[in-house]
């Protein structure tokens, strides 16, 4: 199984942050926000707990696998600077991270189901994967279909824009330019990210 399809509520519900943005999964976790199960007694977290649940928040935030995440951290480890702020921009220049954060899905799910239907083109081509790493002055538009222009149009119109600083997105033609890479700044998932950093070093 390439990704999770499980209950989301309850990943939210355990992780202690809304990772799922689709609405179902946000309302159950605004009524309840305590983990899933039975509540009579809870050890108190240990510092492996902890830092497994920062890591499953990256996982499942970004629609990861494990060996995803570990190919990622492998080479934020190799790169200058911060190695917990590479990893999270590397997830960030996702393409279909790149796709939600520009307005054309809701979620990382349906933008990650949309590029794995052909319906996006990288630079003028078709692409179907969406673990694409994007760079700047990389042009995101969709493919030449009416159909495809139509249910675009609707998810943009019934959806608010966020304020993303890495993309530049026209809401006319659909088309998102990536204008910069990513700053530890631009993301989003409220993380403690050294901890991860821990975690996966061990």
């Amino acid at each position: 199984m390439g990704h999770y399809t499980g209950a989301k509520a309850r990943i939210n519900r355990r992780l202690g942050s809304a990772v799922f943005e689709n609405a179902g999964a946000l309302r159950a976790f605004e009524k309840r926000d305590f983990p899933p199960g039975m509540h009579t007694r809870r050890k108190k977290p240990t510092i492996y707990g902890i830092a497994l649940t920062e890591k499953q928040k990256i996982k499942y935030y970004y629609g990861l696998r494990e060996r995803q995440l570990r190919k990622y951290f492998a080479e934020a480890r190799r790169q200058k600077g911060n190695t917990g702020e590479n990893l999270l921009i590397l997830c960030e220049r996702r393409l279909d991270n790149v796709i939600r954060r520009a307005g054309f899905a809701t979620t990382r799910p349906q933008a990650r189901q949309g590029i794995a239907h052909g319906h996006f083109q990288l630079n003028g081509r078709k692409v179907d994967i969406p673990s694409i790493l994007v760079r700047p002055g990389d042009v995101i538009t969709l493919r030449n279909r009416p159909n495809l222009v139509n249910v675009y149009k609707d998810i943009v119109s019934n959806h608010a824009s966020e304020v993303c600083e890495f993309v530049s997105f026209d809401e006319k033609e659909l088309k998102a330019i990536v204008t910069s890479i990513p700053t530890f700044a631009d993301v989003s998932l409220p993380v403690d990210v050294n901890k991860v950093v821990a975690f996966l070093s061990r």
